[in-house]
């Protein structure tokens, strides 16, 4: 398949893609749980196991909004965490339990500051710098400049992609999101540098091939791999997305947009700019040697 040829297509859908996503978060930004605006945090044990639902459904009455994070532990313990609340709207939450399920003992009832949310966005930032530079650096060693820079340009697409639909779709996120977006970093590079690796295998074994059909027969020979590999991981987040409760819906969604979005990135984004890197040194070292005649 003639992946190079096109490449404008794929860089068209990509920037459709990021495009609307950025626009929403240049004009609504995230839609910050209490990780990060700030909240309180209701720890509670029953005498008797309950399910989130159960919970969910005697704090509907209290007006804390849609998607409560509720998590049950197996000692009938339960954390949740709401909008910041008062002392007497915590003491209501507490008796509509005890009037439904009896004793019901409070462990903790903490209030969550909003600093804690802007510490976690400015080390997730630093994250994601340091992670590129190093990526940068290492793949830079490994392979050549040119190389570094398509796979960090390719990363930096698959976290657009996830900040933009979780901003278009107004997807509450917690911290857990920052951990995926790092997770995704981490992922995404992988099925990049098996890529290149057969790149370079490739250049070694076809010296006088164009570096179009070097890309284009390199993504082919790993095309069945990098598909099968991402299949898996898919059909593990999307179990985990119908089955895994609510704890852990936005980081295994983002997961699921992320690695979506690795595959295609690493296919039709990083290798094609890597052919369009040389291309442009090409036609800049054919403009200096005309210049100099």
């Amino acid at each position: 398949m003639d992946f190079v040829g096109r490449r404008k297509i794929w860089y068209a859908i990509s920037l459709v893609i990021i495009i609307p996503g950025l626009i929403a978060l240049m004009l609504h930004g995230l839609n910050l749980g209490i990780d990060f605006t700030g909240g309180t945090i209701i720890n509670l044990k029953f005498n008797q196991p309950v399910t989130t639902t159960e919970v969910s459904e005697v704090l509907k009455s209290f007006d804390l909004g849609e998607n409560v994070p509720i998590q049950v532990a197996n000692d009938n313990t339960v954390l949740i965490r709401t909008k910041a609340l008062e002392q007497e709207q915590t003491d209501q939450i507490v008796r509509a339990f005890q009037a439904k399920y009896g004793q019901v003992t409070v462990l903790r009832v903490e209030k969550v500051g909003p600093v804690v949310g802007k510490e976690l966005t400015m080390k997730a930032i630093y994250s994601v710098l340091v992670a590129s530079v190093l990526m940068l650096i290492y793949i830079t060693f490994r392979f050549e400049f040119k190389f570094g820079v398509a796979a960090v340009i390719a990363l930096l697409h698959d976290v657009l992609v996830v900040l933009g639909v979780f901003a278009l779709l107004r997807i509450e996120v917690d911290s857990s999101f920052i951990a995926a977006l790092l997770t995704i970093l981490g992922y995404s590079i992988n099925d990049t540098i098996v890529i290149f690796d057969r790149i370079r295998e490739n250049r070694k074994i076809m010296p006088k091939a164009s570096v179009e059909d070097l890309v284009n027969r390199s993504i082919t020979q790993t095309l069945t791999r990098s598909i099968n590999t991402v299949l898996t991981v898919v059909f593990t987040l999307v179990a985990l997305l119908l089955f895994g409760g609510e704890t852990t819906k936005i980081f295994v969604l983002a997961m699921l947009i992320g690695v979506i979005s690795g595959c295609y990135s690493s296919i039709c984004n990083a290798s094609p700019l890597w052919v369009d890197f040389n291309l442009l040194s090409k036609r800049k070292k054919r403009m200096v040697a005309t210049a100099t005649r």
